[in-house]
């Protein structure tokens, strides 16, 4: 039996375990990359392991989140991000820059190379035949101290692409289209891998926008072949010497096959409040648009912004519509600053913004009260663009600037071909990297700078083997790490878990954070209580480890989404599953429960018996936990377990 490109990337970086489906593997990284609102605390958490050096072949510090530097929060933890960065072996990607995963394909990304990121949509890279995949910050860590990055073999769906896409359809339209098909749950452990003759017809920041927006459906990652289309991306970066062909065998193995007819692909849209909730645009055609927003990591490459350019040249933005366009790059910028395509954008009408995530994660651009609005990034969670009562649509640059011309939905089918832009991308992108600041030669002569926002790592206890508490929040399906952890605003107090930790569940119950705080204050433990796909969306991992810090001892839910899971275990947090799932119903908030032997359940069986005290009821529980994941939990987390790990091995 043949192997897919997946399969051939994992066994070449193999260091533990067997290339079974369903069993734990370790595997070597080669890169890693972090943003600065998960990166401040993956970096303190790589100084407490006490390595002096980065041991990967690259690592990369961006700021691209936090870049309004409201306070002096913001701007204080950069300077931490500079010069930690500096003294550990770090390229630095200073504000401005751009957005991690546009600049990382653009100029750092490698085929066949396995990168795993401090944010979610990391999987961007298999645009480009990388395995890369999202995590935790302390799993990038561990990773750029040289350790294994652990990870479930998975089982592998090949989406075969036959023929092209229609003029005014897109690569957005076609990840859309896959999350129409296999929706955001159901997909742990699975990695998306794209073949066929129609992908030859995708340039490499197409192929991105759809592995980037593969998060969403809860895979590992997503991956294309290295072809002779990725060769001409990287020759025109002038990193041609890096490229390497990659192919799936012709019998390759794989658990499903979804079949895909370019050609036949609509113009998509998400619906409020998920991406997995779509639908066709041309069901939405007349409705009135507030707000467009284009940009973010999954559309602002010079292909989308140049498309985008073209269309509104002698047009209007509407006058009811606010328009905001957000280069993905200062390469991005760059370019079309020299082409004219900035100017026409301007003419039109449009707010240019900064190249950052910026209004894709709620810092900036919230829309009004009760708005539509219609952007291009990858998630439309409840209240995640800053206005709970907003409704969020997840389009096309095609069908958004559409939107923003007419000021209503409009189907670009309706729109005549002969009219649709034709863009040239050159053979050569302008080069420059001095905005990536190298590290330095004498690592000792550097000071790591420290402001008063910077904290430690909390640090967790080893686990009991008894654990008596009370329910602290019973949260419904769908529960995002967006619900648990806020963004936005509150993002510059990520590397300052004491004050970051008040915001718990802030849209959700905002009294949790101070309940969850007494309980633990009184030595109770603190239980969630959760339906289907708890913890999906962002990998920020303060979702797991504010909640630890203020005393959460298990999770029980219906499903854990694939990062929070690992998340969770990482900071000493039972991720624990109804074994029948109508047992949901059998727990309420504040209810008093007790789960006896911990350890002897977690070492000697798949379950764990819970004590519902209140109810006088017993409840059992299931986990999917591999011996590591074991003793990191009797460790009391990842960094204790690491810890003893070193120790043991002096």
């Amino acid at each position: 039996m043949g192997k897919s490109i997946t399969y051939k990337i994992l066994e070449k970086h193999l260091v533990s375990g067997e290339l079974i489906k369903g069993k734990e593997i370790g595997i070597k990284i080669d890169q890693t990359l972090t943003q600065d609102a998960t990166g401040t605390m993956a970096y303190l958490q790589f100084e407490a392991m006490g390595i002096p050096k980065v041991k990967t072949e690259l690592s990369v510090s961006y700021v691209d989140h936090n870049t309004l530097q409201q306070g002096f929060e913001n701007a204080d933890d950069h300077r931490y991000l500079q010069t930690v960065a500096a003294k550990y072996g770090i390229k630095f990607s200073r504000p401005g820059n751009g957005i991690c995963h546009q600049v990382h394909l653009e100029r750092f990304g490698v085929p066949g190379k396995t990168l795993v990121g401090s944010d979610s949509h990391t999987p961007t890279g298999g645009g480009m035949g990388m395995i890369a995949i999202g995590a935790g910050g302390i799993d990038v860590a561990v990773a750029m101290g040289g350790g294994a990055f652990h990870l479930v073999s998975p089982e592998v769906i090949k989406v075969n692409l036959i023929g092209k896409l229609r003029k005014w359809v897109s690569a957005k339209d076609v990840i859309l289209y896959v999350l129409s098909i296999i929706s955001t749950k159901g997909n742990v452990n699975k990695v998306l891998e794209y073949s066929g003759e129609g992908v030859k017809t995708l340039s490499v920041p197409e192929r991105a926008t759809i592995t980037n927006m593969g998060a969403e459906t809860g895979v590992t990652t997503s991956i294309f072949p290295s072809d002779e289309v990725t060769r001409k991306f990287l020759q025109a970066q002038n990193r041609e010497g890096v490229w390497q062909e990659l192919s799936a065998d012709e019998d390759a193995e794989y658990v499903q096959v979804i079949d895909i007819d370019l050609a036949e692909v609509e113009p998509m849209v998400a619906l409020p409040h998920s991406p997995g909730n779509v639908v066709k645009v041309k069901e939405l055609v007349g409705k009135k648009v507030d707000q467009v927003m284009i940009g973010s990591c999954t559309n602002s490459s010079l292909r989308d912004l140049m498309i985008v350019g073209k269309l509104l040249a002698g047009k209007k933005v509407n006058l009811n519509t606010s328009l905001g366009i957000a280069p993905g790059s200062r390469q991005v910028l760059s370019m079309i600053s020299k082409n004219g395509i900035l100017g026409e954008m301007l003419d039109a009408g449009a707010r240019i913004l900064e190249n950052t995530c910026g209004f894709c994660i709620g810092n900036g651009q919230a829309p009004n009260t009760n708005a539509v609005s219609v952007r291009t990034n990858n998630r439309n969670f409840e209240g995640r663009s800053g206005t709970l009562s907003a409704g969020i649509y997840l389009v096309s640059p095609e069908t958004a600037v559409l939107a923003a011309i007419a000021g209503e939905f409009v189907n670009p089918l309706a729109m005549a071909e002969s009219d649709f832009p034709k863009i040239d991308l050159s053979n050569s992108f302008d080069i420059d990297d001095s905005m990536v600041i190298e590290p330095t030669d004498n690592p000792d002569a550097v000071e790591v700078f420290r402001g008063p926002n910077i904290g430690e790592p909390p640090k967790n206890k080893a686990l009991s083997n008894i654990l008596r508490g009370k329910v602290g929040i019973k949260v419904e399906d769908k529960i995002t790490t967006d619900h648990i952890m806020p963004a936005g605003q509150r993002l510059k107090y990520r590397s300052n878990i004491n004050k970051y930790a008040e915001f718990v569940f802030e849209t959700v119950v905002p009294e949790f954070s101070k309940n969850a705080a007494s309980l633990r204050d009184e030595g109770k433990g603190v239980f969630i209580v959760a339906g289907e796909s708890y913890g999906q969306g962002s990998s920020r991992e303060h979702a797991a480890m504010c909640p630890m810090y203020l005393g959460v001892k298990a999770v029980f839910a219906k499903s854990i989404e694939r990062i929070h899971a690992a998340n969770l275990v990482n900071f000493g947090i039972l991720p624990l599953i109804f074994v029948n799932p109508d047992d949901y119903n059998k727990i309420d908030k504040n209810d008093e429960l007790d789960i006896g032997d911990v350890i002897g359940g977690i070492d000697k069986g798949c379950y764990i018996d819970i004590e519902n005290k209140t109810k006088n009821t017993q409840i059992k529980m299931g986990y999917s936990l591999s011996s590591r994941q074991k003793e990191i939990l009797k460790a009391g987390g990842l960094l204790n377990y690491t810890k003893d790990v070193k120790e043991r091995t002096k």
